[in-house]
């Protein structure tokens, strides 16, 4: 009789429960939503985030405001998410940092990596392309691998800094292609593109939007895309995948939100995001930005966190790389 009355007690209980989200979700939103971005204006997430956030807020007819909270390599912001009310208006704009790469590439993050978030959609693929300067002999991956097999620890790669998307495919490329290159860190792309395009440096994997207007000038030569396609802002480079098979290191961008979010709740943000990439004027911009807009389902995006934490994690433990 007790069992039965604890099963009775335990499934009201549920269906309750679920019935409170549901209703919660019905009449979510009724303030403004924080779209936490752990970075400072300007950058691309920040760029990208506000790019989204405005469709998306008349979509629930709430302001979505951009709250960029940058520093820790993005953990700040991130345990500012983890750490908030479970009720769906803290919302984290996720890069490879905060879930992915800096559990494996920092001693410690204030936060557990998969169990405080909620994952809601993808958001974007974001380029990137492997590029030398002009006056570097190799024009193809291939000849680029020779030539570094030829020239062993004389080939630089520039990054963005430590543990950067730019640092961690260089180290990619250099485990798949079985070649001796040295990281030469940098504080940001800036700085990195500055000695790229002198020379100081020979090579370096990153953003195409960065890049691109290089490219065009005749100042850098592109090798090849470090997407699994081509794009169409230069649909004659290949991807470095047709000569390493499986390359890939283009990082992905989505929204996620703290774990204990309602379910309906995540369900409505995932479909008004999904529903804002999808809208011609919002992929028009991202397109022209070399940005390739691109959603999922919670379900999805939760499956590839989860594969690109497994694959960095090798390549941060084969690099030796570390954020002190």
């Amino acid at each position: 009789m007790n069992c039965r009355f604890r099963l009775a007690t335990a499934l009201a209980l549920g269906g309750l429960a679920l019935y409170a989200g549901a209703a919660l979700a019905q009449s979510y939103p009724i303030r403004p939503i924080r779209l936490i971005v752990p970075f400072a204006p300007g950058g691309a997430a920040d760029v990208v985030a506000r790019i989204v956030a405005a469709p998306l807020g008349e979509r629930l007819g709430k302001i979505v405001l951009v709250d960029n909270r940058p520093g820790g390599g993005a953990t700040i912001g991130a345990d500012l998410v983890a750490k908030s009310q479970p009720d769906g208006y803290t919302l984290l704009y996720g890069t490879p940092g905060p879930q992915i790469i800096n559990p494996y590439l920092m001693k410690k993050v204030p936060y557990e990596p998969l169990a405080d978030f909620a994952p809601i959609s993808r958001i974007a693929i974001i380029p990137s392309v492997l590029v030398v300067p002009a006056s570097m002999p190799a024009k193809s991956v291939k000849e680029l691998i020779a030539l570094a097999k030829a020239q062993p620890g004389r080939i630089n790669f520039a990054s963005a800094g430590v543990g950067a998307s730019s640092h961690l495919g260089g180290e990619l490329f250099k485990t798949m292609a079985g070649i001796d290159i040295v990281h030469v860190p940098y504080k940001g792309t800036g700085p990195a593109l500055q000695d790229l395009l002198a020379g100081n440096v020979q090579m370096a994997i990153d953003s195409l939007s960065v890049y691109v207007p290089h490219i065009r000038s005749g100042a850098l030569r592109a090798l090849a895309m470090a997407t699994a396609e081509r794009s169409p802002l230069l649909p004659d480079v290949p991807p470095i995948a047709d000569t390493l098979k499986g390359f890939e290191a283009s990082p992905m961008n989505y929204v996620a939100t703290r774990s204990g979010v309602p379910r309906p709740i995540v369900e409505r943000l995932n479909r008004e995001v999904n529903a804002v990439l999808t809208m011609p004027d919002v992929r028009e911009r991202l397109h022209g930005l070399g940005i390739n807009p691109a959603g999922s389902t919670p379900e999805a995006l939760d499956a590839e966190i989860r594969r690109e934490q497994t694959k960095w994690k090798k390549v941060i433990e084969i690099s030796g790389a570390s954020a002190q």
